[in-house]
């Protein structure tokens, strides 16, 4: 079984249906292709430059439908003002939404820096090593979970996200649409590169990304698949304008953020009550700020 890195020219292999019917050749092929091609052509990111855990933790968060190129500027600005723990969980929530701003899904900033402030309180300062232990964080569930304990302590778990699934349907259910996560994870545990489970995910994931610049995507084909609705004119647009209109504000009373948002007045009160209730924004009397 031959294989070709150039992206132009990857040399294809039908492969049995079951994981269980994949010979040890089978394997030992897919995995030299993923790897040669990681090999010739992986991304060069911060995020691979280390194995900390608490920064890698940060990308995982951030990369969550956000894509690199708007990630890469964030997660450098954010490591530079929170290099640990410790600092995320001693700054204000303001602080850390005024680095977050622009990434968007807000909510996910307060998730981190209430993380932080959990691992500080129990486990001193650094992230538990299984993902039994992370998922009791605030925050963490269980993709992230495994994708800290593969990339910080290069354990092999079980990694599925949407790159990963791209390549796997590519692969191994051609020709088939609907397919299901739990349809994915016996190809997935069978053929892990136990090895290097930090390279062979990285791997992975360059190549997903290649296959849905070259071959459409992929992971449309997966059962679970939901395209992503236009931030235009969505609730996430008008929650996004509210916190960037209180950042420099000590607060503004909801009549004065309907005129700047300039949006429907029942759709920004909605936002409001959605923010408040997450804890994002607090209100004092008649004005409404950030904590």
């Amino acid at each position: 079984m031959q294989y070709m890195v150039q992206q132009s020219a990857m040399k294809e292999q039908t492969y049995p249906r079951s994981p269980d019917a994949l010979s040890p050749e089978d394997i030992r092929g897919f995995q030299r292709g993923i790897l040669d091609y990681y090999r010739c052509h992986g991304r060069d990111l911060p995020w691979r430059a280390t194995t900390d855990p608490y920064r890698i933790l940060v990308s995982e968060i951030m990369l969550q439908q956000t894509q690199v190129d708007r990630v890469l500027p964030k997660y450098l600005a954010f490591m530079e003002s929170f290099p640990d723990p410790a600092a995320l969980a001693g700054a204000t929530l303001q602080q850390v939404l005024a680095l977050w701003s622009g990434l968007g899904y807000n909510r996910r900033a307060k998730a981190l820096k209430n993380c932080a402030e959990a691992v500080m309180a129990h486990h001193g300062g650094r992230l538990p090593e299984t993902h039994e232990a992370l998922m009791k964080l605030p925050g963490i569930g269980p993709y992230t979970a495994r994708a800290v304990c593969a990339f910080a302590y290069n354990r092999p778990e079980t990694v599925l996200e949407t790159n990963i699934r791209s390549v796997y349907i590519h692969f191994f259910f051609a020709g088939r649409t609907a397919v299901r996560d739990s349809d994915l994870v016996p190809f997935i545990e069978k053929t892990l590169y136990r090895t290097n489970p930090r390279r062979w995910y990285n791997g992975l994931m360059d190549y997903g990304v290649m296959l849905k610049k070259t071959r459409g995507n992929p992971s449309r084909k997966s059962s679970g698949h939901v395209r992503q609705s236009s931030f235009q004119g969505s609730n996430r647009q008008v929650r996004g304008m509210i916190i960037k209109i209180l950042l420099p504000h000590a607060g503004c009373t909801e009549a004065a953020l309907i005129q700047k948002t300039g949006k429907d007045p029942a759709r920004v009160r909605a936002a409001l009550a959605e923010l408040l209730a997450e804890g994002l924004i607090i209100k004092k009397g008649a004005r409404i700020g950030l904590p």
